[in-house]
């Protein structure tokens, strides 16, 4: 049902065939601020990084971050009952986010689940991304380096009292060979991981550089390396992330994990779906949309635990156009949405992100995007989203 208009807010937005059109905002969703039930999904939201607007930097070239709303971020995510899954594509890891930030940026977060948690009394789930990105993938020359790499990353995050989602490697898929040396190296990193680890599958439709991950440009047969890597290691690994954008192969790996390692979806245009799941199984969540509908996340996730499947798919379904909106390709400048939708809803005072990432995307995809988040309900508060989306389209010369 559609929340009833707001007659007296309205915005000129622009259309893709030149025009201009008076747009009326409606009220928001009255959505929870915060959990007060456990969920029967877990459920990650993939955190995006607050940029310090004001460092004199190059911003281009440098990172610089706001850490005081960077943090404030992830403790709103832990109020409204989701994970944080740290320092991974969400947060510019590899598109402006260093290892030096990313590392920074992990021990602050863990630090401040644990201080929430003392707080809250309950836990602050959180596991960090743990790479190869501090290597340049065009210098590398074999596996044991790559190896190295991630050793040193997980030390580090381990050392900072982190859980590791190890991270795809844009430098292993440019030296790998076969699966042979995907098994090499994941046999290495997770024999060694103190805890249970989530393998992070990232496909090429959010990163081209990860084209042909685990030996093969066929995704089913580099299903089968990763499910035999994960077979092997099923102690140590307590998920997998698919993020493929394709619900079937999605539901085809799900079927073939030995029992108690979830599937953690990373399909952000057919989530709803595959987190009710069906009569075989369901999968949980590592999503990037999770940070931009965050409190619609947690009431669907609320009323799903309730046993309450309509009301889930009813507060889910208009969050779905908005989802393939903001990561519709070129996917990878996602972040561009994300950050846009904290910035209209008050949860940083600025659309700045770090590398200047937030030229990635039109005009008339923020537009779009403005209306989409209208429609499902998730501008929390219309007239400041309002004022702040006049002030980009002043920006760009429409009053």
């Amino acid at each position: 049902m559609h929340a009833p208009l707001l007659s007296s807010l309205k915005i000129n937005l622009p259309t893709e065939d030149g025009r201009v059109e008076a747009f009326a905002l409606s009220a928001p969703c009255a959505f929870p601020t915060k959990a007060t039930a456990a969920f029967n999904r877990i459920a990650f939201s993939a955190a995006h990084v607050v940029a310090d607007a004001r460092a004199a930097n190059d911003p281009w070239t440098d990172c610089a971050l706001d850490w005081d709303t960077t943090i404030a971020y992830r403790e709103y995510l832990w109020d409204l009952g989701l994970g944080v899954a740290e320092a991974m594509d969400t947060a510019q890891r590899g598109m402006g986010l260093d290892w030096p930030t990313s590392l920074e940026l992990i021990r602050r977060a863990v630090a401040a689940g644990k201080a929430w948690e003392t707080r809250e009394g309950r836990p602050a789930l959180i596991f960090s991304g743990c790479g190869t990105d501090h290597l340049d993938p065009a210098k590398v020359r074999s596996v044991d380096e790559i190896i190295r790499a991630y050793e040193e990353q997980m030390a580090a995050i381990e050392k900072a009292g982190g859980r590791l989602i190890v991270m795809a490697s844009r430098a292993l898929a440019r030296v790998a060979k076969s699966p042979a040396d995907y098994e090499r190296v994941y046999d290495r990193v997770l024999s060694q991981a103190k805890e249970s680890v989530i393998i992070h599958w990232l496909g090429e439709v959010f990163d081209p550089a990860l084209a042909g991950y685990w030996g093969s440009a066929d995704h089913m047969a580099a299903m089968d390396t990763a499910v035999g890597i994960i077979n092997a290691y099923a102690a140590k690994v307590d998920g997998v992330k698919i993020s493929l954008l394709d619900k079937e192969k999605e539901i085809a790996m799900r079927r073939q994990l030995p029992q108690g390692v979830r599937m953690y979806t990373g399909d952000d245009f057919n989530y709803a779906e595959l987190i009710a799941g069906d009569a075989q199984g369901h999968s949980d969540a590592l999503l990037g949309i999770f940070d931009a509908i965050a409190p619609a996340a947690s009431a669907a996730l609320a009323a799903l635990a309730a046993g309450d499947r309509r009301h889930f798919d009813d507060i889910l379904a208009p969050t779905v156009p908005l989802s393939r909106h903001i990561f519709r390709a070129p996917t990878r400048f996602y972040k561009t949405g994300v950050v846009f939708m904290a910035y209209l809803n008050g949860l940083q005072d600025h659309f700045v992100m770090v590398g200047g990432q937030q030229s990635a995307r039109s005009l008339l995809h923020l537009a779009e995007l403005f209306r989409l988040a209208d429609r499902a309900g998730l501008l929390c508060d219309p007239e400041l989203a309002h004022r702040r989306m006049g002030s980009v389209l002043a920006v760009h010369g429409i009053d």
